[in-house]
């Protein structure tokens, strides 16, 4: 039997939703896919301007205060993903896979390399070449990073293997500007880019999505359907 027959792959595609809101829903999917690991979801979203705080950073990595938060219109949450601070904004493309790693080895190091190896498929198909760096997660286009990967890894109740959510956020045409604002990732040597600055065009989004769907379909050999966005 093959992954495909034994797994219900959902593509739910969330439009915009405010940060606070697709957090909620990630957590309920999470308490699903616990109880049937069969059951695959993935989140597509944009979100407004926000900046979120993993567990291996602080404030100290967001270099404007609230005031100034307030004045560009940029949220502030603290989460449970790894990582350091990262911006979500719109034209950026922010995927949560829900997954129930136990056919993938129940192996969290190699589920963010296959994500890193969707990513780099997708923009293959663009024509760019991008890669790893070792010792840093996210794919990367020279010594700049074009998508940023954080995940949480929750054990189901056998304690034996892990739920993912969280997952990765790929700078399509987000305002660029925005990540000056903070240290990405708590990495001060490497820069950011985006589809859009490499190629000098606007992408259309739902495109985008869509071949990132089939490029996650094939490294993780699962086949899916695609929900309305009014769930």
């Amino acid at each position: 039997m093959s992954l495909t027959e034994q797994y219900s792959l959902q593509i739910i595609d969330l439009g915009m939703m405010e940060y606070g809101s697709a957090f909620a829903l990630q957590k309920n999917a999470v308490q699903e896919v616990l109880a049937d690991q069969s059951a695959v979801r993935v989140y597509l979203v944009e979100h407004p301007p926000v900046y979120t705080i993993g567990r291996a950073g602080g404030p100290h990595n967001v270099l404007i205060d609230e005031r100034q938060l307030q004045e560009f219109g940029i949220s502030l949450f603290e989460v449970d993903r790894g990582g350091d601070v990262t911006y979500h904004g719109p034209g950026q493309l922010v995927g949560y896979p829900i997954i129930h790693l136990s056919r993938w080895g129940n192996d969290v190091r190699k589920y963010i390399r296959m994500i890193e190896e969707s990513m780099i498929r997708l923009l293959h198909q663009y024509g760019l070449e991008s890669g790893r760096i070792d010792g840093l997660s996210g794919v990367w286009v020279g010594d700049e990073k074009i998508c940023a990967i954080g995940v949480k890894a929750t054990r189901d109740r056998e304690g034996k293997s892990f739920v993912t959510s969280h997952g990765f956020a790929l700078n399509v045409q987000p305002d660029l500007h925005h990540f000056t604002h903070i240290v990405p990732c708590g990495i001060v040597d490497k820069g950011v880019t985006s589809m859009e600055k490499l190629l000098g065009r606007k992408i259309p989004m739902d495109e985008v999505k869509r071949r990132w769907v089939r490029a996650f379909e094939e490294v993780f050999e699962l086949q899916g359907l695609w929900r309305d966005r009014n769930i």
